[in-house]
Parts: C-alpha cells; structure tokens; sequence
C-alpha cells in the first residue's frame, strides 16, 4: 500500500546545558484532493475510497538529517511488509 502523507508541523528539541538540538518531531497527514471521481480514485487517495484520512509522527535524532523536512512538503510513504525474525 501506498500512502501520500504532507508535512503539517516540524517541531524543533533542544537538550542540554548548551541547548544544543536533539531532535525534530515531524507530524504528517493524508493528502487530500478536493474533488475525486466518481468512482474514488485520485493520485493522492490510493489507499481510500475518497478522503483519506492518516497520520504520523516521526522524531528525527539524525543531525544529518535536522531542517531536511519543510511543512508543505509530500512524500510517498510504502508499507511492504517486513519479515519477521
């Protein structure tokens, strides 16, 4: 399944004497169109039958990857089942 999720929030964590960043929180939801088909189908809406609905939160510990992420922004987020150990 996939899923086409938009940045709504980063949320910077500072810690420590120095208040140096420890981590963002990025929180994402659905994309949404704002007309579909008759029958449901839209590029952003592959995994429900006309408004999606999803969320997620994620922290970013990665310094690498601190102010990589911008509220707008949209991503593909695949959900392949992983194997179990």
């Amino acid at each position: 399944m996939r899923a086409k999720l938009q940045v709504g929030f980063v949320q910077e964590h500072f810690y420590g004497p120095d208040k140096a960043k420890s981590q963002e929180t990025l929180t994402m939801h659905a994309v949404a169109a704002s007309k579909y088909p008759d029958d449901g189908s839209d590029e952003d809406n592959t995994f429900a039958k006309f408004s999606p609905g999803a969320n997620l939160s994620i922290n970013i510990a990665n310094p690498a990857l601190f102010g990589k992420f911008t509220v707008g922004q949209k991503f593909y987020v695949d959900f392949t089942e992983a194997p179990t150990a």
